[in-house]
């Protein structure tokens, strides 16, 4: 198995930096994606108790199909998600046309995972 970076800062929800690596590796394992990207205060240091972990997940494939793959591959979970799933070339399109939202998160956030080609 590819290694997998998990730091996540173990503030806001104390169980995030416990669950979440295991999750990535279910994910990874099922999906086989090419990057999870963590984005919002999480990966930005900042995390309150509402916040929520932010996952960008570029995978090829059904895009709906795995939506719900990883929805459900991040259960249990004591915190809420928001997942936002791309395809490798819904990725390019949306940085080529400038994007500022996922420009962002591809910029700022922290790779949880990147395939090694």
């Amino acid at each position: 198995m590819l290694p997998i970076k998990t730091k996540v800062r173990p503030t806001g929800f104390p169980s995030v930096s416990k669950t979440l690596p295991h999750a990535i590796k279910r994910i990874v394992a099922e999906l086989k994606p090419e990057k999870i990207i963590l984005f919002g205060s999480y990966a930005y240091g900042k995390p309150t108790p509402d916040s929520d972990v932010d996952l960008l997940v570029v995978a090829r494939g059904n895009k709906r199909k795995n939506l719900i793959s990883t929805s459900l591959l991040l259960y249990p979970r004591p915190f809420p998600v928001d997942i936002i799933v791309k395809t490798p070339d819904e990725l390019a399109s949306a940085l080529k046309k400038g994007d500022v939202f996922i420009k962002e998160i591809v910029s700022k956030g922290k790779v949880l995972y990147e395939r090694s080609n």
